[in-house]
């Protein structure tokens, strides 16, 4: 599709009209009308994808999106306004708000460069994502509707952003759902696909092609630098590393051995050289903060930086003063163990190993409602084992991403673990996904990332 307004989605008199009380949860804030959810179709005298509008049952306006009969979600609505429309305009000043809230939030990130710029129905956008990795975009259109609107998305996308390219990744197999084909490729370029980026202050090769989703979990950043005050001299596991994401956080934050488990062996590959590509850059940092305390160091007797102080100077009696984060490290022992992580996290605790923190960061085992029994199974499983590998005083840092785990049940089933091992938990924290992952109320399919710091006791 060239993107000529005369193919693109149009603007139709259609009115989907509700059942009774059906608008409830569209007004508090859910962007999804289920095929469930529809009384009347007035007409069809529309093409899928194209904008009807929704009414209630007594046929006050609810709001506008795009349909596609073929699909169990009938309508993803775009807006309450009647008198708004939806064209490029629309697309260009959604964009421009979500890329704003960003740099808002972000701000403070001095060390990162990428980021999620639109995270679909939570920035008003239903089925687009949009990941930012350094200069370049990764977009996913996961509805037809929006996939009619690509061109005109990628294009204010370049105009906005101008990056060195932008890559397709609709392999998804959602889009089939949608009557949609799965395809990646170029939307901008060529160019090479592995990118490094920085997260954190660390460098990570990302592969935007093979990777997983769009390459990175751009999800749980502030979750791995959550982990720095727990790791500094640990023994560390990591199960499901993937492309080793907390593996390099753990090993920069001083753990003094890093075991990281994942099946995919290209996951494993990349994270291989994401330790070494960390190892290097530390160690030229280092090098750098060397010379600059030898410069230091030649001081007159009695300069100092503004503000030094003797140790424990200014502290009240009897208190230790509070001590800064600790230089980052990157020397301590990597392992990386192609395996089935519950096989593995099965034979290490049988042969009685020992880690001072365990971090579980799976997949999602529910990827739908009937799947959440053997889905609560597994992550008791595999947070049991945790468990029992975990002298009193250690920390397990666990994480789901499905979104039918819901955190009471989730904190049900850790309770059901700590239960069967004769443990206790004390929770330290309890997090979700990164900023630029906001979650919208009313769309609940927004809030999907749990993310348990605990103490097992």
């Amino acid at each position: 599709m060239s993107g000529d307004p005369a193919e693109l989605p149009r603007e139709r008199r259609t009115e989907i009209r509700l059942k009774p009380g059906r608008e409830r949860p569209l007004r508090a804030g859910r962007r999804w009308v289920y095929k469930t959810d529809v009384y009347t179709v007035s007409d069809s005298d529309y093409e899928p994808g194209d904008i009807v509008r929704v009414v209630d049952a007594r046929g006050r306006f609810v709001g506008k999106g795009y349909i596609n009969p073929r699909s169990m979600i009938f309508v993803r609505l775009l807006t309450e306004e009647p008198d708004e429309p939806v064209d490029e305009e629309f697309f260009r000043r959604r964009l421009r708000r979500a890329w704003e809230y960003r740099r808002r939030v972000l701000g403070d990130q001095d060390g990162t460069d990428s980021c999620r710029v639109v995270f679909a129905e939570a920035d008003l956008l239903p089925a687009l994502i949009v990941d930012k990795f350094a200069d370049i975009l990764v977009v996913q259109t996961l509805a037809l509707g929006i996939d009619r609107w690509r061109p005109v998305i990628v294009r204010l996308l370049d105009e906005l952003f101008a990056p060195r390219g932008i890559y397709e990744r609709n392999d998804v197999p959602v889009r089939e759902l949608e009557g949609l084909e799965q395809r990646t490729g170029y939307l901008k370029g060529p160019f090479d696909t592995r990118v490094e980026i920085r997260e954190n202050g660390l460098p990570f090769l990302v592969d935007v092609a093979r990777g997983h989703k769009t390459g990175h979990f751009l999800d749980q950043r502030e979750n791995r630098a959550a982990i720095r005050p727990y790791v500094r001299g640990a023994r560390v596991l990591d199960a499901f590393c993937h492309t080793g994401g907390f593996t390099v956080h753990a090993l920069a934050y001083g753990a003094r051995e890093v075991v990281a488990v994942d099946i995919n062996p290209d996951a494993l590959a990349l994270a291989r050289e994401n330790v070494e590509r960390v190892r290097r850059a530390l160690a030229d940092s280092s090098a750098v903060a060397e010379a600059g305390q030898a410069a230091r160091g030649q001081a007159a007797p009695g300069e100092g930086a503004p503000g030094d102080r003797a140790p424990g100077e200014g502290a009240p009696e009897g208190m230790t003063p509070p001590q800064p984060p600790a230089a980052l490290s990157g020397d301590g022992r990597v392992s990386f163990h192609e395996a089935n992580a519950f096989d593995f996290l099965r034979a290490q605790a049988d042969a009685g190993e020992q880690y001072d923190v365990v971090i579980l960061d799976p997949p999602a085992f529910a990827k739908n409602k009937q799947a959440l029994e053997g889905a609560y199974r597994g992550y008791k499983e595999i947070n049991l084992r945790a468990m029992k590998m975990l002298p009193p005083g250690g920390i397990l840092i666990t994480c789901s991403c499905s979104y039918h785990m819901k955190p009471e049940l989730f904190e049900q089933m850790l309770a059901d673990a700590a239960l069967d091992t004769g443990r206790r938990l004390r929770l330290i924290e309890r997090r979700g996904a990164s900023r630029d992952h906001p979650a919208l109320f009313g769309a609940d399919e927004s809030q999907y990332l749990k993310c348990y710091i605990l103490e097992v006791l």
